[in-house]
Parts: structure tokens; sequence; C-alpha cells
């Protein structure tokens, strides 16, 4: 089943603020999105991204340490890039909520 537009962006909402408040990995988070928003296998996404199977299968077991631009790299197709997260999820939902009421505001 093919998502629209809405459906991907809600999905990406949804999982970026489950990352955010420590509920979901940065791995969990690559793998669900490169499954149910672009529905492709590790080997293709690998090839896409530039990176090797291996690699990806490590960040997304949240395995070994990978330096930032490899990262940056895997997450490029979905319109993202890593950045600093709070480590206290209620700095994460008081962080969350100025942004949605500033959304709101514009």
């Amino acid at each position: 089943m093919s998502m629209t537009a809405e459906q991907r962006q809600a999905l990406l909402v949804e999982l970026l603020q489950q990352h955010i408040l420590g509920e979901l990995t940065q791995g969990q988070m690559l793998k669900r999105l490169r499954k149910e928003v672009l529905g492709f296998s590790q080997t293709r996404y690998a090839e896409l991204v530039g990176v090797s199977r291996r690699t990806l299968t490590g960040i997304e077991q949240d395995k070994g340490s990978q330096v930032q631009s490899i990262i940056d790299k895997v997450f490029k197709p979905l319109g993202m890039k890593s950045g600093l997260t709070p480590i206290h999820p209620h700095v994460a939902r008081h962080v969350m909520n100025i942004s949605s009421s500033k959304i709101t505001e514009n």
C-alpha cells in the first residue's frame, strides 16, 4: 500500500516525536522510515545512499559508533539530518510545545 504525502508527513512527525522523547532510537526510526515510507529493502536503500548493507544494518540496530557524515548520509533521502536531542523527556516536551505554538501562530 502506498502512502499519501500527508500520511508520510504524519508518520515522520510521529516518529520524530517518539525519537525526541526517547521512545524510539535513531536506528529504529530509520528502519521504520525505510520500510514504511519508502518500502525499500536494506540492500536497495544501502545502494541508494552509498553505504554498505552491513553499515546500514549496524545503524538500524544501534550498534557501533557511526561518524556523523554517515548518519546524515542515510537520513538525507528521508529529508532529515541528525542533530542534538534533549536527554530529558520533560525538556523535549517543552521544546515541542513551544515549536507547535509558534507554528500555529504563523
